[in-house]
């Protein structure tokens, strides 16, 4: 065998090597495709909104599960700071609570300000600002959003295999330390994909038993929402 052969037979071993290491790596963390269902593969008819907030010919439901799959998409790096002068994060920084106001400002609310206000009007259902609110933050934590939806959105069981009752848009929170939205995708048990951020690396992934205990399901209805509480986002001041 010549050293061009050897040369040749060893560059090509190295390439498969490297080729067995990098699929290893990506179905590790997830990055392989898979096959996903949708509800319909289990007969789940999907429930839609009936409010169009925003006005663009999609309905709330959908606007915040497009809006929540933007952030995944997005893949903002995972920075839990404190913003001051309105309280947003730039948009390729943030956290869990983050994916939940970006879905909602996909479908024109200000979730920041219709959470200020239900905070300063019932200061005693929110223990966790400790009797000051602050709109720059109290719209970013977990506990918050948990009181938040209880309130103001439908409460869904929060068990994960009654399939047929988890929508797509729909707000999950685990425990009082981490939130997301539920996705379109299913996993070939029928029970639906979470789009959230913990700082991994696939933002949209089959993770809804994975997250922790659930302690709340909820879907947001806007046509059951107080008419105060219909912030629109383009009225958010700094």
């Amino acid at each position: 065998m010549t050293g061009k052969m050897k040369r040749r037979m060893l560059l090509c071993g190295i390439l498969s090597l490297a080729a067995l290491l990098l699929l290893l790596f990506t179905d590790f963390f997830g990055l392989l495709p898979g096959k996903t269902y949708t509800a319909e593969d289990f007969g789940i008819e999907i429930i839609k909104s009936t409010v169009d907030f925003n006005q663009n010919g999609i309905d709330d439901s959908t606007d915040i599960l497009l809006g929540a799959q933007a952030d995944a998409k997005n893949r903002p790096k995972y920075d839990g700071r404190y913003w001051g002068d309105g309280g947003y994060p730039p948009e390729d920084i943030g956290v869990c609570t983050d994916v939940v106001w970006r879905a909602f400002r996909s479908a024109g609310y200000n979730l920041r300000d219709m959470v200020d206000r239900d905070i300063r009007e019932n200061l005693s259902e929110y223990p966790r600002v400790n009797g000051h609110p602050d709109r720059n933050i109290d719209f970013r934590r977990v506990p918050n959003l948990l009181v938040f939806f209880k309130r103001n959105a439908e409460n869904l069981t929060t068990d994960p295999m009654v399939i047929s009752a988890w929508q797509p848009g729909d707000i999950v929170v685990f425990g009082t330390h981490h939130v997301g939205i539920v996705s379109d995708k299913r996993n070939k048990n029928g029970i639906p994909y979470l789009i959230h951020n913990s700082g991994q690396l696939k933002r949209e992934e089959d993770a809804l038993l994975s997250c922790g205990e659930i302690s709340g399901h909820f879907r947001f209805n806007g046509a059951k929402l107080a008419e105060e509480m219909k912030i629109p986002f383009e009225s958010a001041s700094a």
